[in-house]
């Protein structure tokens, strides 16, 4: 039984849009705060911080000049990519070349690996405040990052971004998923 072809997007649903950069806003947002008052001194403070600077920093900035000028999205016209952010890359950085948009996946500290790390950071660093510091507040911050983190990768991936992404025959994201096909 053949499978149906999903539909390309030129230009995605703003709903998906706002289900892509809400869930990606909430999981760091809370991974700061979880951070933070895990471990309720001015260690917390400044662990939540540094890491509110670097998942914001590596999905907001890093991307759009990194990563999207080498995109399909950055050249379409009248183009709008799952995070949007094709529209801020397009403001900031020169446009690159297609040949490169795989070395977003390239060395250890490529965008792809960036942006796991900004996903897995506040778990890793939550879990031990559990311990030292228990409260069910902090257990449920971390129960829904890492619901989120679910969220991601088993519906926003495969029912609304890279299913329907014109750079998936591109993209090593999609490729290791099984979406080039």
């Amino acid at each position: 039984m053949p499978k149906n072809k999903a539909i390309l997007y030129q230009k995605y649903p703003v709903s998906s849009i706002l289900i892509y950069n809400g869930a990606t806003f909430l999981h760091f947002v809370l991974g700061g705060i979880g951070i933070i008052l895990g471990y309720d001194s001015l260690l917390g403070y400044i662990l939540g911080s540094v890491y509110l600077v670097f998942a914001f920093g590596e999905m907001y900035l890093l991307m759009p000049l990194k990563v999207c000028p080498n995109c399909v999205y950055y050249k379409l016209d009248n183009s709008l990519c799952i995070s949007g952010l094709n529209i801020i890359s397009r403001k900031i950085a020169r446009e690159g070349d297609i040949k490169h948009f795989s070395n977003r996946a390239r060395g250890l500290f490529c965008s792809n690996n960036l942006y796991i790390a900004a996903m897995v950071i506040p778990i890793i660093a939550i879990i031990p405040a559990l311990i030292v510091n228990f409260s069910f507040f902090l257990l449920s911050i971390l129960v829904v990052i890492l619901g989120l983190l679910a969220f991601r990768f088993l519906f926003i991936f495969t029912k609304i971004a890279c299913v329907h992404c014109r750079a998936k025959n591109i993209c090593p994201q999609a490729q290791s998923m099984g979406f080039n096909t």
